[in-house]
């Protein structure tokens, strides 16, 4: 029995050792597969060219993405306050209504501006009466001293040629010249009075009769303010009235928000204000609705704000259905492309390094090297630089990888997708 069991164990020894040797073989093959996918990379690192991606360069029109967002935005969100500290008599308006221009919304006490109205009244219409009295005296004073002039001119006269041919004495024709004199002082005293067709005395009096009627309209005015009224169309936004309260002048009591026209206001940086222009037709979406709207850019800010540094751009919508249901404080974005330059050369920002104060690039050459090239640039925007001089179209531009390169170096290639493709530099290392 013991040599048998000796037997079995030397026989499962082998066949483990048969099993160890498949599965070490199987682990080898797998690994050599999995590994043999780098083999090409390693070739190229082996030979020393690395890895860089590229673009072949063509004329093409140059265009730059503007992104707009911001916050949708009533025509007008107006505050409503009281020109005059009373007492609510009356509210006529509520959250949500709508109103029109000239509606009242509340009246204020005006009680004593009654009392004071009637009593100014009365004081100019008085006024009035005796301007009337003034000019009537006047006009009757002024016709006594005019004929009392000309009798006494006359009787002068008279005396004068009686005294010529010695019928009367020297006294005689000079107490009639005293009476003439006095005559006519009287009269240049009222004559002096009028300018413009108005004696002073009678226009001090019409102007005291003027001045109590613009106090007594300046009362009604008042009167009037009482009254607070709707400035323009629109929903009642916010109240803070009630009947018997007295409220303060200045005291916002009403907003009234003007909804008849929907607008989006963005904010955008000094390079996107050189080149936006109202009247652009855009697109908005609105998140909170789900829903893409008609718009236009109605405005663009002429100059910086200098605490944010930044422009503002206005968007009108311009679905008039749309303005019913948008509420103001809406998240809303869109965006344009703009027409930078046509048929231009452009590269990927990327391609551009900057070298002792030179702009260059590397271009592929037909024999697979590469050459750093100086050139001009122009244009630029998000993800292009315009390429003035220093190449042609069809040149072969490279992105990426740059930091391994020098003139003359020979590199494998590949096309360049865009930022978004996925880039093993490590590989070309």
């Amino acid at each position: 029995m013991r040599h048998q069991s000796g037997q079995l164990g030397r026989m499962d020894r082998k066949r483990l050792a048969v099993v160890g040797a498949v599965c070490f073989v199987l682990l080898a093959l797998a690994l050599r597969a999995y590994m043999g996918g780098g083999s090409e990379e390693k070739k190229k690192v082996a030979h020393g060219r690395p890895l860089v991606k590229v673009v072949t360069v063509a004329r093409a029109d140059m265009m730059r993405h503007i992104a707009l967002s911001g916050q949708t935005v009533a025509d007008a969100d107006i505050p409503l306050a009281p020109k005059y500290t009373g007492r609510i008599t009356e509210v006529r308006a509520k959250l949500g209504d709508e109103v029109q221009a000239g509606d009242v919304l509340m009246v204020q006490d005006t009680g004593d501006l009654d009392i004071s109205i009637e009593a100014n009244a009365a004081a100019a219409g008085a006024a009035q009466a005796d301007a009337r009295e003034a000019r009537a005296l006047y006009d009757a004073n002024y016709l006594k001293a005019r004929n009392d002039l000309e009798l006494e001119q006359s009787k002068y006269e008279r005396n004068e040629y009686l005294y010529s041919i010695g019928a009367i004495s020297q006294d005689t024709l000079d107490k009639v010249k005293q009476e003439y004199l006095a005559s006519k002082a009287a009269f240049d005293v009222l004559a002096d009075q009028v300018e413009g067709g108005s004696a002073a005395s009678v226009e001090s009096k019409a102007y005291t009769a003027e001045k109590a009627q613009h106090a007594t309209d300046a009362l009604r005015r008042q009167r009037e303010d009482m009254y607070l009224r709707a400035p323009r169309a629109g929903v009642i936004g916010y109240r803070n009235a009630e009947t018997g309260a007295i409220v303060s002048a200045g005291t916002k009591v009403f907003s009234l928000v003007d909804t008849s026209h929907i607008n989006i206001d963005c904010t955008i940086a000094e390079a996107d204000a050189a080149i936006l222009k109202a009247g652009l037709p855009v697109e908005v979406t609105i998140d909170a609705l789900g829903e893409d709207y008609a718009g236009e850019i109605v405005y663009v800010s002429p100059a910086m704000d200098e605490a944010s540094k930044t422009y503002q751009v206005r968007i009108e919508l311009m679905d008039e259905a749309a303005r019913e249901t948008i509420k103001a404080g809406l998240f809303a974005h869109t965006a344009v492309d703009i027409l930078q330059r046509r048929a231009t050369l452009c590269v990927p920002k990327e391609a551009l390094l900057s070298r002792t104060g030179r702009q260059v690039l590397f271009v592929v050459r037909e024999d697979g090297t590469v050459e750093e090239r100086a050139v001009k640039v122009g244009l630029m925007n998000d993800a292009e630089v315009e390429i003035l001089d220093g190449l042609e179209p069809g040149d072969t531009v490279v992105v990426t990888n740059q930091d391994k390169l020098q003139d003359g170096k020979k590199v494998e290639t590949e096309p360049y997708e865009g930022e978004d493709s996925s880039d093993d530099e490590a590989s070309a290392s």
